[in-house]
Parts: structure tokens; sequence; C-alpha cells
């Protein structure tokens, strides 16, 4: 897709300070190869400013390109350069501060296979010997095959005092005492200390009475409340009193919660942002930190190259998420639209949609796509066609409130991100 030069706002006066100037570096994992741009357009020129940019936080590591929380992931986003990356820290039945997302590990480990029946137990029931047999990477690529569950401090030995990381306490109903292990953590681990010196570690997290304990246990250590929309004035001041900075759904934010969250004398960042448009969208509205599962893309962005640049002219035209009546309803359930821009007919057999939680649809067999042909790729059943390739599936993938949805080619490179 074509894509504006990126225009880059100032920062409020924290973030500025916070910032380190990123560089952009290729990444080594066949899968972090930067995806589409235009087939018959120049990269936009590169930005100079690295001032009035926005800090770069990888989402989960890079949750786009790599399984989300491990070292993978992490070193991925280290070599993108970003500022931070972001880990979710929860506690294992035996205390152990691990990093993972979920309540539950069905979606993201081979759970079914080592501890069948276990699959809804909480993440939290199992302990740190049983949490190291399971495989954290697999579900997202063979190639990831034996990614362990990191504990805490493994994200700090990836850091460096370039590339921070914000600690998300994540459900801390679920971890009774996490904040505690957290603050002694920051305190007595050198790599931890390290980058604390350096001024690279942020704890965030929405739980406010959490967010209130940590505060009172660690006050020197910067501290976000994450939301899901802006709340009112009255709020935000409250919450000024404790944190140093707003995370928000980027989706619900405008002018007048940017403004609220600037007149309480709190710093803005936004997730997960994913594709250069949303991208470019909250670098207008004046954001200081921008969270995304591809930050390779956002970087190169931001520094105003191609985020893109292995290019066959086909990228993402539409994502249909809610269609009238069911959405996996047959021939006319929701889907992805794929276009061809470019010059040449592509080949996109056995290419892959990946969403956000790593949903994955499948171009079948023998699609040729020719210069301005489209391709729409459903989840659900139907009569494939030259136009339209049916997955066959049972229940909606596409998520109805906003999707980012990955395109990558059968030789795992990662082609255009789109965003609704």
């Amino acid at each position: 897709m074509s894509l504006p030069r990126p225009v880059l706002r100032p920062l409020h006066a924290a973030a500025a300070g916070a910032l380190t100037a990123a560089s952009v570096i290729g990444v080594s994992a066949p899968a972090a190869a930067a995806p589409t741009g235009s087939a018959d357009t120049a990269p936009p020129a590169a930005s100079t400013a690295a001032v009035d940019r926005p800090l770069v936080i990888g989402h989960r590591g890079a949750a786009g390109i790599a399984p989300e929380n491990t070292v993978s992931a992490f070193k991925d986003a280290r070599a993108a350069g970003v500022d931070y990356l972001e880990i979710d820290v929860q506690l294992s039945a035996d205390g152990v501060p691990f990093l993972f997302h979920d309540n539950t590990p069905a979606r993201t480990t081979n759970v079914a296979e080592v501890f069948p029946g276990r699959e809804d137990d909480p993440i939290t029931s199992f302990t740190w010997a049983e949490l190291q047999q399971l495989d954290a990477g697999a579900y997202f690529d063979q190639k990831f095959t034996g990614e362990r569950i990191p504990h805490l401090d493994d994200a700090a030995k990836i850091a460096t005092v370039n590339t921070g990381v914000y600690i998300e306490i994540k459900s801390p109903t679920n971890s009774p005492g996490i904040e505690q292990v957290v603050a002694d953590a920051l305190e007595q681990d050198k790599d931890w200390a390290k980058l604390l010196e350096a001024g690279k570690v942020t704890v965030i997290g929405f739980d406010e009475t959490s967010n209130r304990t940590f505060s009172e246990l660690a006050p020197d250590v910067p501290l976000q409340q994450l939301t899901g929309t802006v709340p009112d004035t009255a709020t935000l001041e409250r919450w000024a009193g404790f944190v140093d900075s707003v995370g928000t759904n980027y989706r619900a934010l405008d002018a007048a919660g940017v403004a609220r969250v600037d007149a309480a004398g709190l710093d803005l960042g936004v997730y997960t942002v994913n594709s250069p448009e949303a991208v470019q969208h909250v670098v207008d509205l004046g954001v200081d930190m921008v969270t995304g599962d591809f930050p390779v893309q956002t970087d190169r962005y931001l520094d105003g190259q191609d985020p893109y640049p292995a290019d066959h002219g086909v990228v993402i035209a539409d994502s249909v998420n809610n269609v009238p009546g069911d959405d996996v309803q047959p021939e006319t359930g929701e889907h992805v639209v794929l276009t061809n821009t470019g010059t040449r007919t592509v080949d996109v057999s056995g290419w892959l949609l990946r969403d956000a939680a790593n949903n994955v649809l499948a171009v079948g067999e023998n699609y040729q796509l020719a210069p301005g042909a489209q391709l729409r790729v459903h989840t659900g059943p139907g009569t494939d066609t030259a136009d339209a390739f049916y997955n066959g599936g049972t229940s909606s993938v596409l998520n109805n409130g906003g999707d980012s949805v990955a395109l990558w080619t059968d030789e795992d490179t990662l082609q255009d991100v789109f965003a609704n």
C-alpha cells in the first residue's frame, strides 16, 4: 500500500526526556522479515528528528512476528531497536514470577499434551517446574518449538540500557503478593538494577488497587495506569497522585481524551497499534508512547522508511469482521480481502492471515492473483471460486470490535498488516 511520510508531533516533556535514539537494524529470523509496501511507489523519506517521535514499545516482545512473551520475541524487539519491550508477569503456584499473558495455558502452549485435562486451569495453579514442561513456541510456528515460559529475570537479561522493559502486573488478584515480588526483584537483581539506573523500567497495570500498592512499595519506579478508555478529569487527577502515565486503547482515543491526559500532567501511551496507518493516526493525536505487535515495522515507519520492503504487491484491502447474520454463515460470512496492487501476477497459494490472538486463515492451492485482482479469504464454509476461498471454519475468528490481521507468504515473510 502507498504510505505517506510520517508526520511527527512534539512529545510531552517526560516522554521526550526518556527517549533514546533507536537504531533500526535487520532482524535475523525469517519471520521478522519486513512485509509489503506499494509495488509502484518509493518508500517515504526518512525522518531525522528523533525527539519528535513517540517511544516504541514491543507488545509482549514482538508478538506479531514471534511467540508472545518468549525469549525469541524479546530478542526480536531488541534487534528492532525499540525503546522498550513489554512483558506480562504472574506468579506460579509456588511463588515464582513468570512471563505469560493469558489466565489459562490453552491458547499458547501444548498443555493438552503434557497435562491432559488442565487446559482451562488457571495458569497460576501450575508450579514453576510444571510451567517449564510446557512448549510456548510451537503454537505460533514449528520453528519456535521448544520455547519455554520465561522467568521474570529473563527479560532483564535480554534488555539493555537502550531497550528497556515495561512490566505489566497481569491479573494481580490471581497472584497475591505479586507487587512485592516485582518490587523485590527490581531492587535485588543486578540486571534489573542496571536498567532502573538507566531509567529503562516502567511498571504498568489495569488494576488501580494493585498500582497503588506498587507505588507505595517502589515509589521511584515509573508507573502507568492502563485503561480501555480515557476517563474523566476527576479520575485522571486521582491517578496523577500515584502514576506517571496513562495507557489506553487507541481505537477509543480522541483529541479530547489526549487533552484531558495532558491537563492532568500525565504522559499518554496507546495499545495495540499494529498498522502504519494506525501509527500515523496516533502520532497525529500527539501520543507519547506506541505499543504494538510489530515494532520492527513501526520503527521503520517512524524513521521514514518503507515498513514492508519485501514487496510482492499484495496487500490486505479490508477485513470484513461483522457481516449481517451469522459471522460464519456459508458463502457470505466474515472474510479478509486481498488485493494485488502490483504489476505482475502473484501466486498466493499457502499464504496465511494471522490475527493478534494467532487465529489463522489460509489461502488454498492454485490461487494466482493478477494485477488489480481481489481475493476474499473466508473463515466459514462456501464454494471456492477464482475470487473467494473458504476455510470451512465453524466459529468466528475476526474480532467484531476491531482487529489487526497480518499477511504472510508461504515462505514465512510478513507482507502487510491491516487494522480496522
